[in-house]
């Protein structure tokens, strides 16, 4: 029992001992400390609030972000990474943090508002493996001194304004797995350097403005596992070398100008899950040997000029596709293939595939997620399509000759957008809304023949795009409107709209786009669309509209063709309103 009482005591003395002496925190060493708050320093606003935790002499015990040796005090991992929603740092990156000896891992991301260089004092650091600088406004060139980081292996400069040519320097960092500069102003061609990163498993250098062609040596980095050289202005054909990529799982060169054929030996890439090369200018046929990769799940190669028919191997080949869009090429299609029809897609793009006949029925349709048939010669009824499209999230129809009652019409509850603009679809579109989802957001049946009036909006949609013009609708504009309170853009041009400008729709904050044009309005437009600051542009034309234009920004400095061929409207941007 006195043992007992004597190990309780002890216990307790240690539970009451300050935190210091139960886990003592390294002493931060004094010119680490001194680097780091003249990085504060340089930071103007700090709505994070990370840098409020930067007080008191030890910056290796409360300070957020901050990581030290234990046994010496060395800063090791500086880590300041965004949170959700508007926050932000302002200021700039200071050179002191190259005085940061033993930094391992530094991570300013996601901060929004750093502006600056990248500075030259970065290229010094000898132990730094992670150098992410994300998602701020960092300009100027990239140093070529960090290509003398050579412990580095992992390098990201995403989301920033960096301009000039990737230095080749950069292809001296032999122990790196992973580089990406995507979202950048970066130019010139990818550095002959990078054929010695023979350790690169990831390389995205997307949404830039690189040119020249496609270097052989990229299929020598047989360590590649993700290749994104997308949106860039590459040119040239696709090196055949690319196909030696053994490891590779997932290649997007969309959006480039890339010309000649897809490589026959496109069927070595075994490893491959996606294959994107969409918007370029590639020819010929699509190689039959494509239906041998047994693991692509998502293809596309939308957007080109291929030619001929969709090869017969894809009847049975592609066993693991769920994603596929040959949209608007020079594919001679004429019928939805059996084989897209009764396989258990996730997306079907076939727009601009001069596709005739009716609408195709899929056979499991409960696996569909988007469909997009736009731009072909598709006639008769949409009805019969969405028959138990339960998932569908998407629906593009437009441009073709669909010719439909839409009181006839019930939408799927997970649908968000649906596009069937220029066909001959016809009656109210009240029943349509109602019977729909409360999930649509976009919603355009522009040029058809609808008739009737706008429906009443309930509250609890989500609606941010209605494009309505260029039919015959009828009525007055619901009051109801206002409680479409995500909208962003309402088209109802050209219709035979009447009434007043209901007062409610200045409760549309979110509003950026408004088109009532040549309609047959009457009144004045209402003082409350002041409320509209976020509105970028607004057509009142061609009504029946008088009185004064609320005269606030930007309603009075609009052009003047966005309140002409009315009754009499006055003042700005328009004449002075007269006085009696």
């Amino acid at each position: 029992m006195r043992n007992l009482k004597v190990l309780l005591l002890l216990h307790l003395f240690i539970a009451l001992l300050p935190p210091r002496i139960m886990a003592e925190a390294p002493v931060c060493a004094q010119e680490d400390r001194a680097a780091l708050l003249d990085f504060k320093a340089g930071i103007l606003k700090d709505t994070t609030g990370i840098l409020s935790s930067w007080t008191g002499i030890n910056c290796c015990g409360a300070w957020e972000g901050i990581d030290c040796d234990p046994a010496t005090g060395k800063v090791t991992s500086l880590q300041l990474q965004g949170r959700a929603g508007s926050l932000y740092m302002k200021g700039i990156l200071s050179p002191s943090l190259g005085k940061l000896q033993y930094l391992q891992v530094m991570i300013i991301s996601g901060m929004k508002q750093i502006r600056g260089t990248i500075p030259e004092t970065y290229s010094g650091f000898s132990h730094l493996t992670q150098l992410y600088l994300e998602d701020n406004m960092l300009q100027g060139t990239i140093p070529s001194g960090l290509g003398r980081i050579r412990s580095l292996k992992a390098l990201s400069l995403n989301d920033n304004r960096l301009q000039g040519q990737v230095p080749p320097s950069l292809g001296s960092l032999i122990n790196l797995g992973q580089i990406s500069l995507r979202r950048n102003k970066l130019s010139g061609p990818l550095p002959s350097t990078f054929k010695n990163l023979v350790g690169l498993q990831f390389l995205d250098m997307s949404f830039n403005n690189l040119s020249g062609e496609l270097p052989s040596f990229i299929g020598h980095l047989q360590s590649l596992t993700f290749l994104d050289l997308s949106n860039n202005q590459f040119s040239g054909e696709i090196p055949v070398s690319l196909c030696n990529l053994s490891n590779i799982l997932d290649v997007s060169l969309g959006h480039n100008q890339l010309t000649g054929e897809i490589p026959s030996q496109i069927d070595k890439l075994k490893t491959l899950y996606t294959l994107s090369i969409e918007g370029n200018f590639l020819n010929g046929s699509i190689p039959e040997s494509i239906a041998r990769l047994q693991k692509l799940w998502y293809l596309n190669l939308s957007g080109n000029e291929l030619s001929d028919l969709l090869p017969n191997s894809l009847t049975y080949g592609l066993p693991s596709l769920i994603s596929i869009d040959f949209s608007y090429n020079r594919l001679h299609i004429e019928a939805v293939p059996d084989w897209i029809k009764g396989r258990a897609l996730r997306d079907v793009h076939l727009a601009g595939c001069s596709i005739g006949g009716t609408l195709p029925i899929f056979r499991k349709p409960d696996s569909l997620n988007s469909i997009d048939l736009s731009d072909n010669n598709l006639t008769g009824d949409i009805a019969p399509l969405l028959t138990n499209l339960t998932n569908l999230q998407a629906l593009k129809l437009s441009n073709n000759k669909l010719v439909s009652n839409l009181t006839g019409v019930t939408l799927s509850e997970s649908i968000t957008l649906l596009d069937l603009h220029s066909n001959q679809l016809h009656s109210s579109i009240s029943q349509l809304l109602q019977r729909g989802s409360s999930f649509l957001e976009v919603l355009d049946i522009s040029c058809n023949k609808i008739t009737g009036s706008l429906p009443e909006f309930s509250e609890g949609l989500v609606l941010k795009w209605i494009d309505l013009s260029k039919n015959s609708i009828t009525g007055n504009i619901p009051s109801s409107i206002s409680n479409l309170n995500l909208l962003e853009r309402l088209d109802i041009s050209m219709n035979h709209i009447e009434g007043a400008i209901p007062t409610t729709m200045g409760q549309l904050i979110t509003l950026q786009w408004l088109d009532i044009s040549n309609n047959e309005l009457t009144g004045r437009i209402p003082e409350s669309f002041l409320r509209l600051t976020n509105i970028r542009h607004a057509s009142f034309r061609s009504n029946r509209l008088c009185g004064q234009i609320p005269q606030g920004r930007p309603f009075n400095i609009f052009p003047l063709a966005a309140y002409t061929h009315n009754l009499c409207l006055c003042a700005r941007p328009l004449p002075p309103c007269k006085k009696f």
